[in-house]
């Protein structure tokens, strides 16, 4: 089986106080009624792990070796077999197709996946 997954948007700008999220042109439609939720899903492709990380399998949880390992869908780790990346953020705003939110912690440049409202 093959899964292809086409980028809907970038992460344009990443602070502490506001990160902001343009989405494609061909995908500005599906903006429409954004503001009228609080929360939103959002996700994103882990555009900064090698190869080599997406192999492993445990991890010791918030890199503390004080914690013993555990398997890497029991953490919010990056390393990953699939990169994808979620984060649930605070919608603050919306101009043209660009959405403001707080608490993404995607880096600068990451691709968006897709945004769901929460």
């Amino acid at each position: 089986m093959k899964i292809e997954l086409y980028p809907v948007g970038m992460v344009k700008k990443s602070n502490q106080d506001c990160q902001e999220i343009e989405i494609y042109e061909d995908f500005s439609k599906a903006l429409e009624g954004i503001e009228s939720f609080k929360y939103l899903w959002v996700l994103f492709w882990l555009h900064k792990i090698s190869p080599e990380d997406r192999k492993i399998l445990q991890v010791h949880p918030q890199g503390n070796f004080s914690i013993p390992k555990r398997g890497v869908f029991t953490t919010r780790s990056p390393a990953r077999p699939n990169l994808i990346g979620l984060t649930k953020v605070e919608f603050l705003k919306k101009e043209g197709n660009v959405i403001f939110v707080r608490g993404l912690d995607a880096l600068e440049g990451s691709p968006i996946l897709d945004i769901k409202c929460f």
